[in-house]
C-alpha cells in the first residue's frame, strides 16, 4: 500500500533516490495495537490471560507429572477455570452462560497462549459436548445438562469419530434402533471399525457422551443422529458400555483421549437430541427437513463453532512461537557480520528476516481473516432461525469460510512453530522454551475438526455450485455430475474471470498491461492478483470435471484425478479472503503511525504470497521474470523496515509473559 511514508517501488530506497527520502520509520504504540487487535472483546481476552498467568505452573507439570497425575491437574484447571465464567461464554444466560457467541469464540483463542491440553479439554468439554446438546438438543435437554456441563460439575464427551471412518460421518457404523414396545433406542456397535475413536474426556472423566449413530426405525435408515448416552457411573463404566485408553499421544498427554464400544445399551426416547428430528412413542419417525442429506448437514451445520475455535486456536499458537523467536532473534548475537567489535543481531541478517517476518505477517492477516469468521459466527447464530432464505445463505457462506480459514490457520500454525523452533537453534529444542509442547500439541490441529484438505474440498464444493439450493444434496461425485450438466461457460461467467479483466482497467493503471505497470504496493493489484489466481483456478477445475464427464469417465474417476486443482482453487479463494481482510481492516484506521506499520504488514504478507506461487503466475502471464525479480526486492526491503518493529509488534499480541517461558530466549520480563 503506497503512502506517503511508504515508497512504493524498493528500488527507488534501494538507491537512495527521492522517494526514498520521504520514508519515515513509524513508531509502533504496543497498547493500541493490541487493542486493536484484541478488538471488542479485550475484557473477556484480558479475564484468559490472567487465569493463564495464575495457573502457568501447568506448563511445567506437563513435564514432571506422569500422564495420570496430569490429566487430573488438566481437569483441576478446567473446573476452576469454568468457575470464572471463562468458558461459559457462549451458553445461555438461563443456564449460567454468558450468552454471547462472539466472546466464547475470543476466550478459546485466547486460551491457545497456554497450556493446549487445557485447551482443547474446554473445547471437548464445553464446545463440543456442550455445543452439541446446545445445538441439536431442545429445551428438556438444555435445563437437564446445561446447567451442570457449564460448571464442569457434569463431565462428557462427543462420541462422532469411528476407527473406520474419519471424515466420513455420514458413513458410521454405530446404530441406535429403536423399540417401539420399551420406547427406548438400542445402540450398538457393529465391530471394531464402528467403535468411537480418540474421543476427547471418554478415557477418564466423562459421564455421559453425544454419541453419533445410524437412526433405525421399524426397520428403515433415517442416517446419522446425535444421542445422549450414560457411559459411566460412579467412576465405572455403564452397562453395555466398554471403555479403553488411547494411550500415550504424540502430544495433548492431559486429554483423557479413549475407544467407545456399545452392546446394546438401551437409552430412553427422549436421549436422542431432536430438535431436527423427533422419533414419536408409537414410533414414527418425524423431521421438518425432509432431504435426509439437507437434515444431516443442517445438523453438522450447527457444530460449526469448532471450527472457527481450532482456526483461531492454531494462529494464536503462531503468535508464542514468534513472540519466542522474535524476542530471541533480538538478543542473540552470532558471527562479527558488519563490525569486528561485537557479533550480528540474529534478525540484523537478510536471511533471518525473510524466515521470520513474512510469518509474522501472515499471522497478522489470518488474525484479521480469524476476526471476520468469529463476527459471522456471532451473527449467524445469534440471528432469528426463522430468518429465511437470507439466513440460510449467510449459514452457508459461514460454514465455507470457516472450513477455508480452519485450514490455512492450522497449516500456518504447523509452519511457523517449525519455522520458529529452528530460529532458534539448539534452544528451541529445549522443552523449557516451549517448542517441544507447541509443536507436539498443535500438530493435531491439522486433522482434528476436520481434514484440512477434506475442508477445502467443501469450500471448492461451494464455489462450483454457487451456495446453489442444491448444495447440500451433493456428495463429491453428486458434485462432478452437477458442473458436468452445467454449460462450463456458465461457471466461467459466474466467476467473472472475463468481468473482472474488464473492471481492471478502471482500477489499474496500464489497460491489458495492468499487471505489469501497476505498483507493486497497490492493494488493488495485490488483490487483482489473487482474484485472477482464484477465478483462473475455478474455471479449470469446472472445465476439467465436464471434460472426463463427457469423455464417459465414471465421476469418482473423475474427481480423483481433478482433486489437486479442487484443493488448489480452494486454497486460493481463501488466501483470497484473508487478504480482503487484512486491507479492509488496514483501509479503515485513520491515518497514523500504525497504520503504516499495518500497511508494511499488509505488503509483505500479499507479495509473499504471490511469490509463494510466482510458478503459476507466470505460467499464466501474469507475471514475468522481471516482475517476479521486483517482487522478491520489494518483499527484502518491506523485511528491512519492519525489523525495527518486530519487537513492537510481536508484544502487541500480549502473550502473558508467564506463558513464553524461555527465560534464555526472551529475557527479563
Amino acid at each position: 500500500m503506497a503512502t506517503d511514508t511508504v515508497p512504493p517501488t524498493a528500488s527507488s530506497a534501494a538507491t537512495g533516490g527521492a522517494e526514498a527520502s520521504r520514508y519515515v520509520q513509524p513508531e509502533v504504540d504496543v497498547p493500541a495495537l493490541t487493542a486493536l487487535l484484541d478488538g471488542k472483546y479485550a475484557e473477556v481476552r484480558g479475564l484468559v490471560r490472567t487465569n493463564l498467568a495464575e495457573y502457568a505452573s501447568i506448563l511445567e507439570e506437563a513435564e514432571t507429572m506422569s500422564r495420570a497425575e496430569f490429566r487430573e491437574r488438566v481437569k483441576e484447571v478446567v473446573v476452576e477455570m469454568a468457575s470464572t465464567g471463562q468458558t461459559g461464554m457462549g451458553f445461555p444466560e438461563e443456564y449460567g452462560g454468558g450468552g454471547d457467541i462472539g466472546a466464547s469464540v475470543a476466550a478459546f483463542e485466547t486460551l491457545a497462549y497456554g497450556d493446549l491440553s487445557v485447551l482443547v479439554k474446554v473445547g471437548v468439554q464445553f464446545g463440543l459436548f456442550g455445543g452439541a446438546i446446545l445445538q441439536l438438543g431442545t429445551r428438556e435437554h438444555h435445563e437437564a445438562y446445561l446447567p451442570d456441563l457449564i460448571t464442569g460439575k457434569l463431565m462428557g464427551c462427543f462420541a462422532m469419530t469411528e476407527s473406520g471412518h474419519g471424515s466420513n460421518v455420514q458413513a458410521l457404523g454405530t446404530v441406535a434402533t429403536y423399540d417401539v414396545a420399551t420406547q427406548e433406542f438400542v445402540i450398538t456397535t457393529h465391530g471394531d471399525q464402528a467403535r468411537k475413536d480418540y474421543i476427547g474426556n471418554a478415557a477418564v472423566h466423562a459421564e455421559v457422551a453425544v454419541v453419533f449413530a445410524q437412526l433405525e426405525v421399524a426397520g428403515t435408515s433415517h442416517g446419522v443422529h446425535a444421542f445422549v448416552v450414560p457411559i459411566r457411573s460412579g467412576g465405572k463404566p455403564c452397562a453395555g458400555v466398554r471403555i479403553e485408553d488411547d494411550g500415550a499421544k504424540m502430544g495433548l498427554n492431559g486429554v483423557d483421549n479413549g475407544r467407545l464400544w456399545f452392546d446394546g445399551v438401551r437409552v430412553p426416547r427422549t436421549a436422542l437430541l431432536n430438535r431436527f428430528a423427533d422419533v414419536t412413542p408409537a414410533g414414527v419417525y418425524r423431521s421438518e427437513i425432509d432431504n435426509p442429506n439437507r437434515r444431516f448437514f443442517t445438523m453438522l451445520g450447527t457444530l460449526v463453532q469448532g471450527r472457527v475455535c481450532v482456526g483461531g486456536a492454531g494462529i494464536n499458537a503462531a503468535k508464542v512461537a514468534l513472540a519466542i523467536a522474535v524476542k530471541y532473534a533480538l538478543r542473540r548475537r552470532q558471527f562479527e557480520a558488519s563490525s569486528d567489535e561485537q557479533e550480528e543481531l540474529l534478525l540484523d541478517y537478510g536471511m533471518h528476516q525473510r524466515r521470520l517476518l513474512p510469518l509474522l505477517a501472515r499471522t497478522y492477516a489470518l488474525h484479521f481473516a480469524q476476526e471476520v469468521v468469529a463476527s459471522q459466527l456471532h451473527d449467524v447464530f445469534s440471528a432469528d432461525p426463522s430468518a429465511g432464505e437470507d439466513a440460510e445463505q449467510a449459514r452457508r457462506e459461514l460454514e465455507s469460510r470457516a472450513a477455508g480459514t480452519k485450514a490455512l490457520g492450522t497449516w500456518h500454525g504447523t509452519r511457523t512453530i517449525q519455522e520458529c523452533r529452528e530460529a532458534c537453534g539448539g534452544a528451541g529444542y529445549l522443552a523449557v522454551n516451549r517448542f517441544a509442547a507447541l509443536k507436539a500439541d498443535t500438530d493435531v490441529f491439522t486433522t482434528f475438526e476436520g481434514d484440512n484438505h477434506v475442508l477445502l474440498q467443501l469450500v471448492a464444493k461451494g464455489l462450483l455450485t454457487d451456495y446453489s439450493s442444491d448444495f447440500e444434496d451433493l456428495d463429491q461425485f453428486g458434485m462432478v455430475r452437477f458442473v458436468a450438466g452445467m454449460a462450463v461457460d456458465t461457471v466461467i461467467e459466474r466467476t467473472n474471470v472475463h468481468k473482472l479483466l474488464e473492471r481492471i482497467k478502471d482500477i489499474l493503471p496500464g489497460g491489458d498491461e495492468w499487471d505489469q505497470e501497476a505498483g507493486l504496493l497497490d492493494p488493488d493489484y495485490q488483490l487483482t492478483m489473487l482474484r485472477f489466481r482464484e477465478e483462473h483456478m475455478l474455471a479449470g477445475v469446472a472445465r476439467r470435471l465436464k471434460r472426463g464427464i463427457d469423455q464417459g469417465m465414471n465421476p469418482g474417476v473423475v474427481f480423483s484425478r481433478v482433486q489437486d486443482h479442487v484443493i488448489a482453487a480452494a486454497r486460493a479463494h481463501v488466501e483470497r479472503l484473508v487478504l480482503e481482510a487484512f486491507v479492509a481492516k488496514v483501509r479503515a484506521l485513520p491515518e497514523s503511525d500504525l497504520k503504516v506499520a499495518l500497511n508494511l504488514l499488509c505488503d509483505l504478507h500479499a507479495l509473499a504470497t504471490i511469490e509463494a506461487d510466482r510458478a503459476w503466475f507466470m505460467e499464466h502471464g501474469r507475471l514475468t521474470v522481471a516482475r517476479s525479480k521486483s517482487i522478491s526486492r520489494e518483499i527484502g526491503s518491506l523485511c528491512r523496515k519492519i525489523r525495527p518493529l518486530a519487537g513492537d509488534l510481536v508484544d502487541a499480541f500480549d502473550v502473558p509473559v508467564e506463558m513464553l517461558r524461555s527465560p534464555d530466549l526472551v529475557g527479563p520480563a
